[in-house]
C-alpha cells in the first residue's frame, strides 16, 4: 500500500476513535512537522509545540475528516493555519532562538572556513525568508523545502495555483534583491 493510501486508511480508523492508528500518524509525520515549524519560528521547542498543536486539533476534527484531497495536503493546512496564527500572537514579542542547537552537525573533515562561510550564507538567506510576508513565507517552505506540489500549496494556503506561482516569483525576487542589498554593503564596508 502506498504511504498516501496507508495515511488515508489510517486516518479513517483515527476518524473512529482508534488511538493506535493516530500515534502511527502521529509518528510518521511529527518529525516533518517540527522540521516545517522549526523554518518559521527558528526555535525546536517552539516547533515542537506547534506540531503538538497540529496534531491535538486534528484529533478534534478527526469526526469531520472526508479523503478528498491527499491526507498531507490536509495535515498541512491545520499545520500552517496554527504556524501563521503563532507567528501573528509572536509578533510583537521578542524573538527566541534555539539554544545552540545545529540542524546538521557540521563535517568533521569540512574546512572551518567554508563552514563559517556556509553558516553565514544560511544565515543571510533564513534573514531575507523570514522578512518575507507570511503566505509567501509559507509558499515557499511548502515548495521548495517540503517538496509540495503548487495545487497542493494551493489547497493548503487557499490560494489559486497562479497566486502561488506569483507568491513564488515575488519571494524568490525579494530574496535575491535582499542578498543583492546585503552584498553592496559589505562592499562598501570593505
Amino acid at each position: 500500500m502506498a504511504t498516501a493510501d496507508a495515511d488515508v486508511e489510517l486516518m479513517l480508523r483515527v476518524k473512529d476513535g482508534d488511538e493506535k492508528a493516530f500515534a502511527e500518524l502521529f509518528n510518521r509525520h511529527a518529525p516533518r512537522l517540527v522540521a516545517y515549524g522549526d523554518r518559521f519560528f527558528h526555535n525546536r521547542a517552539i516547533a515542537e509545540e506547534v506540531a503538538q498543536e497540529v496534531f491535538l486539533r486534528l484529533w478534534r476534527a478527526r469526526k469531520k475528516y472526508r479523503p478528498r484531497a491527499r491526507f498531507t495536503t490536509w495535515l498541512y493546512t491545520i499545520a500552517t493555519r496554527v504556524c501563521l496564527n503563532e507567528l501573528r500572537r509572536r509578533r510583537h514579542r521578542p524573538r527566541q532562538r534555539a539554544g545552540g542547537e545545529e540542524v546538521d552537525p557540521p563535517d568533521n573533515h569540512a574546512d572551518p572556513g567554508q563552514v563559517a562561510q556556509a553558516r553565514q550564507v544560511a544565515e543571510r538567506l533564513q534573514a531575507a525568508a523570514d522578512a518575507l510576508p507570511e503566505r509567501q513565507r509559507a509558499a515557499l517552505w511548502l515548495v521548495r523545502l517540503n517538496g509540495f506540489s503548487y495545487r497542493q500549496v494551493a489547497d493548503i494556503l487557499g490560494m489559486s495555483q497562479p497566486a502561488v506561482k506569483a507568491a513564488l516569483f515575488r519571494a524568490t525576487e525579494a530574496i535575491r534583491q535582499a542578498l543583492a542589498r546585503q552584498d553592496r554593503r559589505l562592499e562598501n564596508e570593505l
